[in-house]
C-alpha cells in the first residue's frame, strides 16, 4: 500500500466475485503504471504494463531485502509466503523471477480476480497457490510452521490508516512459520504513533536484535525486516550479495545498504 498519485487516472471496476461485504476493487492507469485500489484513491499495488514482472514500487522492492542475508544460489530452493496480495507483485516476482515455491493469502476474492484479469498473475500450479482466506487464520496453519523462508506482510484496508493485523501475538505466529534463517518483511505505513506501536509489537515477538529498519520512502512507507534467528553479516558480505542481487534480478540492492540498518543502530 502506498499513497495515491495526485493525477486522476482512468478507472474501471472489477465485478464482485463474492457476496462478502468487502471494499470494491478498482483499477486505474497512469502512463505505463497500472494501479489497484480498494474503492478509494489509495494505491494498494502497482504494475508496469510494459514490464509486468518487475517490482514497480520502491517499498515493494525493499521488501525483498531479505535476499541480502541468504546465498543467492539457495533462493530457488526456498519457500515464499505473502499475506495480502495487493497487485500480486511480490507473488509474481518470487514465483517467476526467483523460482521459489510461492503462496499468497488474500481476504478479498475481488483482489484475486483483479490480479488475474489486470495484473498478469498466473493461474495456480505446482509451485504457486493463491488462497482466498483470512491471514489471521492462516498464520495458525500447522503444516506451515517452520517452513517459510520469506514471509511478506502488507495488510491494509481501504482506509490505509494502519496495518489491520499488527499485534505482538500476530507477529509471534508469523515468527513460528519461519525457517531457522527465515525472514519477515512488513510494510508499515501511517502516522508516527502507528509505526512506533508496530515496531514495539515486532520487537516483542522477535526481539530487538532481530529487527532491521529502512528509512521511510518518499511516500511514507517504512519496511521492517525481522529474522527468526538474529544475524549481522559483515559489511563486505552484504556488499557482495547486493552486487549479486543487482546482477541476477535487477533490484537496487546497493541502494538498500544506504538506508537499511539494524534496529539497535537505527
Amino acid at each position: 500500500m502506498t499513497p495515491a498519485r495526485p493525477r486522476a487516472p482512468r478507472r474501471s471496476t472489477v465485478a464482485p466475485v463474492s457476496a462478502v461485504a468487502l471494499p470494491p476493487v478498482t483499477v486505474s492507469e497512469e502512463g505505463k503504471l497500472r494501479h489497484l485500489h480498494l474503492g478509494t484513491p489509495w494505491i494498494q499495488g502497482s504494475m508496469r504494463v510494459d514490464r509486468p514482472d518487475d517490482l514497480a514500487l520502491e517499498y515493494v522492492q525493499r521488501m525483498m531485502a531479505w535476499l541480502l542475508f541468504v546465498e543467492p544460489e539457495t533462493v530457488p530452493t526456498r519457500r515464499a509466503l505473502q499475506l495480502g496480495l495487493g497487485a500480486g507483485a511480490i507473488t509474481k516476482f518470487c514465483h517467476r523471477r526467483l523460482g521459489m515455491d510461492t503462496t499468497a493469502v488474500e481476504l478479498n476474492p475481488q483482489v484475486v480476480a483483479a490480479c488475474r484479469a489486470w495484473f498478469r498473475l498466473p493461474a495456480d500450479g505446482p509451485r504457486l497457490r493463491v488462497i482466498v482466506g483470512d491471514a489471521a487464520h492462516w498464520v495458525q496453519h500447522p503444516p506451515w510452521v517452520g517452513t517459510v523462508d520469506a514471509l511478506a506482510v502488507d495488510l491494509y484496508d481501504h482506509d490505509a490508516g494502519a496495518p489491520v493485523l499488527d499485534s505482538a501475538e500476530f507477529y509471534a505466529a508469523c515468527r513460528q512459520l519461519l525457517t531457522a534463517d527465515g525472514w519477515l518483511s512488513v510494510n508499515l505505513f501511517g502516522h508516527r504513533a502507528s509505526f512506533e506501536r508496530s515496531l514495539q509489537a515486532l520487537a516483542q515477538a522477535f526481539g530487538r536484535a532481530a529487527l532491521w529498519v529502512f528509512r521511510p520512502t518518499r511516500e511514507g512507507n517504512t519496511v521492517v525486516l525481522a529474522q527468526r534467528t538474529p544475524s549481522h553479516p559483515p559489511r563486505e558480505v552484504l556488499q557482495a550479495r547486493a552486487e549479486a542481487i543487482r546482477a541476477r534480478w535487477g533490484l537496487p540492492a546497493l541502494h538498500w545498504l544506504r538506508s537499511l540498518r539494524p534496529l539497535e543502530a537505527a
